[in-house]
């Protein structure tokens, strides 16, 4: 055995009966050494969390079972252990993160008491020192108040607090290796930079290896030592940081790499992986990646490829068994690109929304007065015009979702403007408003929780057709289902499936088909994006573009995902606790941000090039409560560039170009040429 923290050889974990098996882990090998941070990249489906059960021996389907193999920890062989060692193993040597937080804590549990489980058990703590471990471990995760944290329950605490809980209490147990599954997939770049250097740090103050599980490879440019790519249950390339993002190989990690929006695409459609993960029931008896691959030979079918290396740089793939195979690959590869025209909007103004409020009322007592109101929407100002895309970007918590629903009538309007074509909106009766829905549509981020699961794709479809245009028409509508379902990549012979028999990217293809039937002219896409894969997210990035340049729609793009913003959008709002604080043209307001806010969220977003990646800037405490947003600029209480009347006054709005605004002090003199803020 070698000093090695973990080693992991020829691991199988399969799932169902011996007959027709799912080999979710089929025979993987790697090795994490002490204080690493491994990261184990690769689509859903492709095994990467049922390799990190695996390692705790943590079977989520009864017919789970782990085949061959073993796993060593210190030396160590995990899979001889009787299941009553194995929980001294769980939580004490080798602790893990889950992806959802809320999912992972227990709701009828205080933050404290769940904390002081594994504390209970691994080191028979009790009263006033378990009290103050407690406290300490809080401390350690950065939570302020953590006295009176210990005292709540998980709904009363943020998104980035419940994750540092669950970190808090994987670190309760002192592990040397912590295992984390998509540890900051559904968080903001604020958050997701506050996550990323709370691990960072722990892993220097103590020494603990990390295996960290994720699709985001900018994320793992950012943290990790060592990367191993993973494709339908196996190991297909590995490789140090700096080697794998230099010169990686594969076919799979090379398209991975094509899929990521960038500025530098905007002209250019993202390259796809056509089709999905093999099914994992079948027998492989060739490469596993060959129905998906553009590079495929003659023996790619029949032979199954064996494990090359060279300089710690492994690959599997048959393009390496000569070298004349590499060399081809990469001419295949330079010139696998297409075309894609970036749509120009036009002049037409087909939105305009003025000191749009959405104020929601709180009650109290037995009589449930209103004592108070959330400014979810607070005074926000915006307009699109035709074939434009603006993108909303902000914290969770900003707004954005509201104002998306407040423009549809979605939710009642406190005050404010909605002109759509000349019609207020929020001033129609219903039946009035009821002839301008088909026009505004909207898709939503869970794709599986806005569709109904009793209906098929027909009823889900065709319930947003404009009964105007076919009326009861049967076969004018089918035709027109076939036809939206052939526009959105989809087969006609869909059409008689249910939700939940399709994959994420398929299920958002299925609401952008529902928004088309309508025929409209505005959709709003509330983070249509944030829990796909990277080659699901450029195959629907692709689909938006193709029908905004078909149809010529505006689209008010609401996301946390800057890079997506740089490919897709033509203007960006930045938006902070129910207030647009800058705005303006991409470019101006990415590559030369001016508020504070809109500087520090920039800075956060990891990059792939560490040459481009902005100095981390930190912002202190939470995003304060709309139900009681703080006096003076809202952003005052965690802006590093502060001043006394920030917390006196709002600023106004500055003009810094005909389309670049910005509402900060810094820039109140900007228009006489007396400040040259920065």
């Amino acid at each position: 055995m070698t000093s090695a923290l973990l080693e992991v050889k020829g691991l199988k974990t399969w799932l169902g009966d011996s007959d027709n098996p799912l080999r979710a882990v089929d025979g993987i090998d790697f090795t994490i050494q002490r204080g690493q941070t491994f990261a184990l990249l690769g689509e859903s489906g492709c095994g990467k969390s049922m390799t990190a059960l695996s390692l705790l021996r943590l079977n989520p389907h009864p017919a789970s079972r782990i085949l061959a193999g073993q796993i060593y920890l210190a030396g160590q062989d995990l899979l001889t252990l009787s299941e009553a060692d194995m929980r001294h193993i769980r939580g004490r040597r080798i602790a893990m993160i889950f992806q959802e937080p809320q999912s992972s804590l227990n709701p009828v549990l205080s933050v404290g008491d769940q904390i002081g489980e594994c504390l209970q058990w691994h080191f028979n703590l009790s009263g006033d020192k378990l009290r103050s471990r407690i406290i300490s471990l809080l401390e350690s995760v950065g939570i302020p108040d953590p006295e009176q944290r210990i005292k709540e329950y998980p709904h009363q605490l943020s998104g980035g607090m419940k994750q540092r809980v669950v970190i808090a209490m994987a670190l309760a147990g002192e592990p040397e290796l912590l295992i984390a599954d998509e540890p900051t997939t559904a968080l903001d770049v604020t958050i997701q930079a506050q996550i990323l250097d709370l691990l960072k740090q722990i892993q220097r103050d103590t020494g603990m290896a990390i295996l960290l599980i994720s699709h985001d490879l900018a994320v793992v440019a950012q943290v990790a030592d060592y990367v191993a790519v993973m494709y339908a249950g196996q190991i297909v390339e590995s490789a140090s940081r700096s080697q794998f993002f230099e010169h990686y190989q594969h076919p799979y990690t090379k398209k991975l790499f094509a899929a990521l929006p960038t500025e530098q695409k905007r002209d250019q459609r993202l390259s796809v992986i056509k089709g999905n993960v093999p099914v994992l029931t079948q027998e492989f008896t060739g490469c596993r990646f060959v129905e998906r691959c553009e590079q495929v030979m003659e023996c790619c079918e029949s032979n199954v490829p064996q494990w090359h290396e060279q300089q710690n740089h492994g690959v599997r793939c048959h393009l390496f068994d000569s070298e004349k195979s590499v060399e081809q690959s990469i001419v295949q590869q330079a010139i696998n690109s297409s075309p894609l025209s970036e749509v120009l909007p036009a002049d037409r103004l087909v939105l305009d929304v003025k000191s749009l409020k959405v104020h929601f009322p709180i009650h109290k007592g037995l009589f449930q007065r209103v004592v108070g109101h959330v400014r979810a929407v607070d005074d926000v100002s915006l307009s699109l015009r035709q074939a434009e895309t603006v993108a909303l970007v902000g914290e969770s918590g900003c707004g954005k979702t509201t104002v998306g629903k407040g423009i549809l009538q979605l939710v009642p309007v406190t005050s404010g403007e909605v002109n759509y074509q000349g019609q207020i909106l929020n001033k129609l009766s219903e039946r009035e408003l009821k002839q301008h829905r088909s026009a505004l549509q909207i898709i939503f981020q869970d794709p599986f929780a806005s569709m109904n699961p009793r209906m098929t794709i027909t009823q889900i479809i065709e319930e947003g057709m404009s009964t105007k245009h076919l009326g009861k028409d049967v076969a004018a509508r089918s035709k027109r289902v076939d036809d939206l379902l052939d526009r959105v990549g989809l087969r006609p012979e869909h059409k008689h499936r249910y939700p939940h028999e399709f994959s994420g990217g398929q299920r958002q293809r299925i609401c952008i088909a529902r928004a088309l039937a309508a025929e409209p002219e505005i959709i709003i896409c509330d983070e249509p994006t944030s829990a796909l894969d990277v080659s699901v997210q450029a195959q629907i990035l692709n689909l938006l573009r193709e029908i905004q340049h078909e149809f010529g729609l505006s689209f008010l793009f609401i996301t946390h995902n800057i890079s997506v913003v740089n490919y897709l959008a033509h203007r960006v709002a930045v938006m902070y606790l129910g207030r647009i604080v800058e705005q303006g043209d991409r470019d101006e307001v990415l590559n030369s941000p001016k508020h504070p806010y809109t500087q520090a969220l920039l800075a956060a977003v990891p990059e792939l090039d560490e040459d481009k990646q902005r100095s981390v800037i930190r912002l202190s405490g939470e995003l304060p409560s709309p139900a009681n947003p703080p006096k003076g600029c809202h952003f005052h209480q965690r802006c590093p560039k502060a001043m006394p009347v920030c917390s006196e006054q709002y600023p106004t709005q500055t003009e810094l170009s005909q389309t670049h605004e910005v509402r900060c002090f810094l820039y109140e003199e900007y228009e006489h040429g007396s400040t040259d803020a920065t």
